[in-house]
């Protein structure tokens, strides 16, 4: 169950009586922001711009009362249409608002499971790759109804608008494009003039009277319900369950990603106070997402997530409480009850311009330079994300690109285990040369181990081995392994090893793993290097006695 800091608290509204006027007109703003984006991620999911509508309002509350973030404002997104479209097109309109809620159910228990920090644990070139793919998705969604020529949903984004593109109907295809172009344009010019601009509602307005006026023949968004419906759950066929699974899967590990990360770029968002929002409680965040994922579905919704664009927008606009994601909810309540017979007048093109747009943005030139840049580990793991996101499915882009990141990191850190051969300090003495000293550095763990345990076992011209182990700043189960394979392999050959420096928090997992079993005796371990050379001599005295006395030239070495 939640804990209690993970539940609605009235903390959440201390700042209200000072920051009440920033919150209302971030609220109005964002709410102006978010109506053509709800519309047309609606509309670009398949579940029609209703469903955009009602999730925007519905999850907004929702979201904003019990997430873990003051400023996160929730709704639906592009991400969420790329996974979206497909599962429409495969199991129906009907089937949404069940996999919302199923969705949200699993969205709450991981947040009362405690897992809302494991976002930290995906490396930043994969986000951005998967940001890229996403970006590149939305815009190939938007090639049909910019070009008025739809094509069967369900396919791959770039199939669809290649098959788009080569079936339009000229000219009809070239009116919806300008419509879309102009659209785009002025989304993209208006932000250079003031930053402040609600650019996509001042080019939906300008867009959508001029198609009426000049009676262009363009698909529009057509009728739309002047009120929320009533919630209800909605139907469900259990024998459906097991084929909906990994749908639910794939919805709630996206937007559990998703709200996640708009949480923490929201975090270090500054306001025009000059202060950053601060941080989030991470596992809140998901319980509030999975509720507001829920209601959304009881209204007939979509599955909703955190909207870093609108986020972003509401920190920017001065809202510092929740209570700016409520009012930007309360302004698409408005629109619905008093503006829904306009609404529906407007142009499918006007809308795929809104969301191309949207893609470019979400592409920054600058970061792809800063990524491609940096290291060749990073760099491809942020091309494959990329690349496997608008080629097949965006859950198995992040599983394989954190896989990629993984395995070319370990590969790296398996480099920082060394291991070296060192002289003996001081003056040299007779039979040092029969004692070889190796300093093992850095991480010894399963990527390391085996390099480190053929270095090792390669020693032909020593009767004495000294392990220095007081620089190992990591050691796994396979690195002590390694280390009894090694001093097991050694002693076998005659040659006696020691053990120097063991730190304390690895002397229990030699302990146990057999490292200290393995040694000849357990006088073997020293604290200081002086003490095991000092001791490695004696065992050459010894030895070269044992071979000079009265038991002959082969005589084997005395044991300690």
């Amino acid at each position: 169950m939640p804990r209690a800091e993970d539940l609605p608290r009235p903390s959440d509204y201390a700042e209200l009586g000072r920051t009440w006027k920033g919150d209302l007109v971030a609220g109005v703003t964002v709410g102006i922001v978010a109506l053509p984006l709800a519309l047309a991620f609606g509309v670009s999911s398949g579940v029609g711009a209703q469903a955009g509508l009602i999730t925007a309002i519905v999850a907004g509350v929702a979201a904003a009362v019990f997430g873990g973030s003051n400023v996160q404002v929730s709704g639906p997104t592009g991400a969420m249409v790329v996974v979206l479209a497909p599962i429409v097109a495969r199991s129906g309109v009907g089937a949404v608002a069940l996999l919302t809620i199923l969705a949200g159910i699993v969205l709450f228990v991981l947040g009362a499971s405690r897992v809302g920090r494991a976002v930290s644990w995906i490396p930043w070139p994969v986000i951005e790759g998967f940001t890229l793919g996403i970006g590149a998705i939305i815009f190939l969604q938007q090639v049909p109804s910019a070009l008025a020529s739809p094509v069967p949903a369900g396919e791959n984004a770039l199939v669809a608008a290649v098959r788009s593109a080569l079936g339009a109907a000229w000219p009809q295809a070239g009116v919806s494009l300008a419509i879309a172009a102009s659209v785009a344009a002025l989304m993209l010019a208006l932000p250079r003039l003031h930053r402040s601009l609600p650019a996509s509602l001042i080019a939906i307005a300008a867009a959508t009277p001029a198609v009426a006026l000049l009676h262009v023949d363009t698909p529009l968004i057509g009728h739309l319900p002047p009120a929320l419906p009533l919630p209800g759950i909605p139907t469900m066929d259990l024998a459906q369950l097991p084929s909906l699974a990994g749908s639910v899967i794939a919805i709630a590990v996206l937007a559990a990603i998703e709200s996640l990360l708009s949480a923490r770029v929201a975090s270090g968002l500054v306001g025009p106070d000059g202060r950053t929002t601060g941080p989030f409680n991470a596992d809140r965040e998901l319980v509030g997402q999975g509720i507001a994922s829920v209601a959304a579905g009881l209204f007939g919704g979509m599955p909703a997530t955190g909207a870093i664009a609108r986020t972003a927008v509401n920190v920017r606009s001065g809202g510092r409480t929740r209570a700016a994601a409520i009012v930007h909810a309360l302004v698409l309540i408005a629109i619905v009850y008093l503006a829904a017979p306009l609404v529906g007048m407007i142009p499918l093109a006007a809308l795929a311009g809104v969301l191309m747009a949207t893609a470019a943005r979400m592409v920054s030139p600058r970061t792809v330079k800063t990524v491609l840049g940096s290291t060749r580990a990073d760099a491809a793991a942020f091309v494959l994300t990329a690349v496997i996101t608008v080629s097949f499915d965006l859950i198995v882009a992040i599983e394989i690109g954190i896989a990629c990141a993984a395995f070319l990191t370990l590969r790296k850190l398996a480099g920082l285990g060394t291991v070296r051969r060192e002289p003996i300090a001081g003056p040299a003495q007779e039979g040092d040369g029969r004692i070889a000293v190796f300093r093992l550095d850095g991480l010894m763990f399963f990527g390391a181990a085996d390099r480190v345990l053929a270095e090792l076992a390669a020693v032909a011209d020593a009767e004495v081995v000294i392990l220095r182990l007081s620089q190992l700043r990591y050691l796994d189960a396979t690195g002590a392994q390694a280390l009894v394979e090694i001093i097991r392999e050694l002693e076998r050959r005659g040659i006696t090893v020691l053990l120097k420096g063991v730190q304390d928090e690895h002397l229990a997992l030699v302990t146990r793993v057999g490292v200290i079993a393995e040694l000849r005796h357990h006088r073997h371990l020293f604290d200081t290097l002086p003490d095991a050379i000092e001791h490695a001599r004696s065992h050459i005295r010894r030895n070269a006695a044992a071979r000079t006395g009265p038991r002959g030239p082969e005589a084997p070495p005395a044991l300690p």
